[in-house]
């Protein structure tokens, strides 16, 4: 089923870039931080993004994949606003209501997520987006940061992002 969620999701993101990447390697890149996690959590880390940024619906998810995998990528998808404040507003608000059971796997799978992003900030130098994710990190732990879900994910985002370069309007 992980190399189907991978089939799918590839196919859903086409031509889309990460950056100067293609999709697939930020993908990858939040598949492999979850790996130790079992094939659920790779399941919803390949299709983490499809609901938000393709025509890929909720509905669709559940029918392929279950309605946990459904639930968690429902949860990780932001809701449509004016701004990205806004929209992470209304994101960290449904994570903060996930309570313990099944569906936690979303909050594992947003600090890989977030995780792998920052990671890719430092390795590119990209000191105003990392910024972006410094400024939100307050917020977006108290959210979905769960004592002992992955401890070793919000040490080392932590230290990222209080170590990392402050933005000189680099990119």
């Amino acid at each position: 089923m992980v190399d189907e969620a991978r089939r799918f999701a590839l196919a859903a993101h086409g031509s889309q870039r990460y950056g100067d990447r293609p999709y697939s390697f930020h993908l990858e890149a939040v598949v492999r931080l979850l790996s130790p996690y079992g094939p659920e959590a790779q399941i919803v880390g390949y299709l983490h993004d499809v609901v938000e940024d393709t025509e890929v619906t909720v509905g669709e998810l559940r029918n392929h994949f279950g309605p946990l995998v459904a639930e968690c990528v429902s949860l990780l998808t932001d809701s449509p606003g004016k701004s990205r404040a806004e929209r992470k507003a209304k994101t960290y608000a449904r994570l903060a209501g996930v309570a313990a059971g099944p569906a936690e796997l979303a909050l594992l799978v947003k600090a890989a997520d977030r995780l792998a992003n920052v990671r890719t900030c430092v390795l590119d130098d990209r000191r105003g987006l990392l910024a972006v994710y410094r400024g939100e990190h307050r917020s977006f732990r108290r959210a979905a940061y769960r004592e002992g879900l992955c401890e070793p994910f919000w040490v080392e985002l932590d230290a990222l992002l209080a170590t990392a370069p402050a933005s000189d309007d680099r990119r």
